[in-house]
């Protein structure tokens, strides 16, 4: 395409062009002024003479029109499948490429569609906006002529200063969504990330009712309902539009996850706002622990250096050395041993210790049968007890012969083996989170013989019940794991377990099994052996059951959407069986097996995305004002598009209006001279002649 411009191109300075030419203008004047002859014919040589030094030229360019470029920008983030808006959308865009695809000559369309590819991604919220600016960071302003936002308003990347963010003039936002539509939602208002185990922690919760409808068909109570780590559910009566703080208490360590759900309502949008989810992490204060050690031995040193070793543990420790029995006249004021508080520690405050151990405990009438009775109420209640047996757990003084017996796994037969054997794990202990992979175990060496040392003593007992997990000598019974009630016993049927800790041929892990023993009686999460787990990492959804005895075979997932799929669970290690699935939705999975339910949360665990799914313009008015676009609803019909030039209305009753800024590429340039040298040349001197000739007259 060719265009042809005036141009000039001055031969002097322009300032000395702009003075030659105020001076002539000055002496032609006077020349008029004073009726001189020839004035004209001199005004015109002086005109003539300055347009030539003027230099004009006619300037012929060869110019390549340019595309404008349009970016339409579709939200299809899972807020826009409520009610049908992604329909809508879909519907419009179809609407609008087609008008523009009219236009293509003169117009580049781009779209970008705007998803949540990745589970983590949308943690906050709808982002639009930055894949709008990556969308035209190569676009020249010129070039721009502008960009639509298919959307329902529930955008979270809005700049705070909307007209210095670079968008594109104008942004015009289509909506999609009814102007007043009804919704209920569970608001998280406060809720702590960590709480101490066994003290209550409170969450602070609100239910809103939005839009007309809802708050005439809702009430002032709605119904909440909330299950921890999938457990039994507990319903409360909460006020609508109100605070309610609820309280709860923390029955383990690590991540206890709380869901809840509230009563819908009638022709609510959406009921996935219903539910949020809270991870709460429990934390030990401190560990308080009573070690009573029944007679000084070698490996007393051995409990109280672990158990000291670690700052979280209160250790509260007695060596009964001076029975009530033993009265040998020394006068009070000189003894040095004080008598053992038996009331005080197992009536009075038993229930505040976390771990009672009896290390080589025998009766010897210090503890009477009612306050081991409390043990056992202690443990079925929930509490745990470790029992180290030494060679009077075989004798007639055993406290098996006390009311312990209902509590302790493992029967002494009157046995007592002195011989060196080195502690194997047996089959059941392979899968015992408790015994599965000690350092130097069995699994690490292709003879599955462990490289520990040799213990000496083992008490012959014959296990009644429980898990042996580390069998000795003759495969009797050494460790023995075992549920009462709530609670949680541990029998070790050797009092050698401190050569380990001399690094007596080569020691042994004894601080790490004493460490998972004790975790295991605190019912410590990672260290069920009956258990099912669920993460999600990288987006995939890792599945692990661990069982001891009755392999699983499957297990069954329910999607953020409620949808159901079962998936084998194949056996990766020794009582570990695990399926990993992709995943991909944002929200809550849950995993039940028939026996256990376990939570994952994938992305944010109350994603801002689905907090408020109300269509709204309110977000996104501050853009459509700083560009000079607008905000049109979907519901109200089609919207036309126009191109429009840039000083025009950029919208309009039905219309919106994109820039045609008719940009081009010069890609040959041709100068002509108006004016030819000899050609100016003849009319100056034929005008001078003609003037003096007429002066002469």
């Amino acid at each position: 395409m060719s265009w042809i411009t005036f141009d000039f191109s001055p031969l002097l300075p322009m300032p000395a062009l702009i003075v030659a030419a105020a001076v002539s203008a000055i002496v032609i004047w006077l020349g008029f002024a004073g009726r001189a002859r020839g004035a004209t014919l001199r005004a015109a040589t002086v005109a003539t003479l300055l347009l030539a030094l003027a230099n004009p030229a006619l300037v012929e360019e060869q110019r390549e029109p340019l595309k404008d470029v349009a970016v339409i920008v579709v939200d299809e983030t899972p807020s826009v499948a409520v009610a049908k808006r992604d329909t809508a959308i879909d519907e419009a865009l179809r609407s609008i490429t087609d008008r523009l695809g009219r236009m293509s000559e003169t117009l580049d369309l781009r779209i970008v569609r705007v998803r949540h590819e990745n589970v983590s991604e949308g943690a906050e919220g709808s982002r639009l906006i930055d894949p709008l600016t990556r969308a035209i960071r190569d676009v020249p302003a010129r070039r721009m002529a502008g960009a639509v936002l298919l959307t329902d308003g529930q955008v979270h990347d809005i700049p705070k200063a909307p007209e210095e963010a670079g968008l594109p003039s104008p942004t015009h936002i289509l909506l999609a969504g009814d102007r007043n539509e009804t919704d209920r939602r569970l608001v998280v208002v406060r809720a702590p990330s960590y709480g101490i185990v066994g003290k209550e922690i409170t969450m602070t919760v609100r239910v809103e009712d939005h839009g007309r409808d809802a708050r005439a068909a809702g009430s002032t109570q709605a119904r909440l309902t909330i299950r921890r780590d999938g457990g039994d559910p507990e319903e409360h009566s909460v006020p609508v539009g109100e605070d309610r703080t609820l309280g709860f208490t923390l029955e383990h360590g690590g991540p206890t996850v709380f869901e809840m759900s509230v009563s819908d309502i009638p022709d609510e949008l959406t009921r996935a706002n219903n539910r949020a989810v809270l991870s709460v992490n429990g934390v030990r204060d401190r560990l308080r622990v009573l070690l009573v050690s029944g007679e000084p031995h070698a490996g007393e040193r051995t409990w109280r250096n672990l158990l000291k070793s670690d700052p979280s543990v209160d250790l509260v420790h007695f060596t009964i050395l001076r029975p009530p029995e033993k009265q040998d006249g020394t006068p009070i004021n000189e003894l040095s041993l004080i008598s053992f508080p038996t009331r005080e520690l197992f009536e009075v405050k038993l229930q505040e210790f976390d771990l009672v151990i009896f290390d080589r405990y025998r009766r010897r009438g210090v503890l009477p049968p009612v306050y081991l009775q409390n043990i056992v109420d202690y443990i079925e209640g929930g509490g745990a007890l470790l029992s180290a047996a030494g060679p009077t757990f075989a004798s007639p003084f055993s406290i098996y012969r006390t009311p312990l017996r209902d509590a302790l796994p493992g029967e002494p037969t009157g046995g007592v083996t002195a011989r060196g054997f080195r502690p194997q794990i047996t089959d059941i202990g392979l899968s015992h989170p408790v015994t599965a992979a000690l350092p130097a175990g069995p699994e690490q060496y292709g003879d599955k013989r462990p490289r520990w040392g040799r213990w000496f003593r083992q008490i012959e007992v014959v296990a009644k019940r429980g898990h042996t997990v580390m069998r000795g000598l003759d495969d009797g019974p050494l460790v023995i794991l075992d549920r009462v009630g709530d609670g949680r016993v541990a029998q070790v049927n050797s009092d050698h377990i401190w050569l380990w800790a001399r690094g007596f041929e080569g020691g042994g892990p004894q601080a790490e099994l004493l460490r998972r023993l004790a975790h295991w009686l605190m019912k410590e999460p990672e260290l069920e052996e009956n258990a099912l787990r669920a993460v999600v990492r990288d987006g995939r959804l890792e599945i692990e059951r661990r069982s001891v005895e009755n392999p699983p075979t499957e297990a069954e997932i329910t999607a953020p959407d409620g949808g159901v799929t079962t998936v084998p669970l194949n056996e990766e290690q020794p009582g570990r069986f695990t399926a990993i699935v992709p995943v991909t939705q944002t929200g809550l999975y849950s995993v039940n097996n028939g026996e256990h339910i376990a939570l994952a949360a994938a992305g944010a665990l109350n994603p801002l995305e689905l907090s408020d799914v109300r269509a709204t313009e309110e977000a996104l008015t501050p853009i459509a004002t700083a560009t000079g676009g607008s905000i049109k609803w979907l519901a109200d019909g089609a919207t036309a598009v126009r191109r429009v030039s840039r000083e025009r209305r950029k919208s309009g009753r039905g219309w919106i209006g994109l820039v045609a800024n008719e940009d081009y590429l010069v890609t040959d340039v041709r100068r002509i001279p108006a004016m030819p040298a000899l050609l100016t040349l003849l009319l100056i001197l034929g005008a001078a002649a003609w003037a003096w000739r007429r002066e002469g007259q």
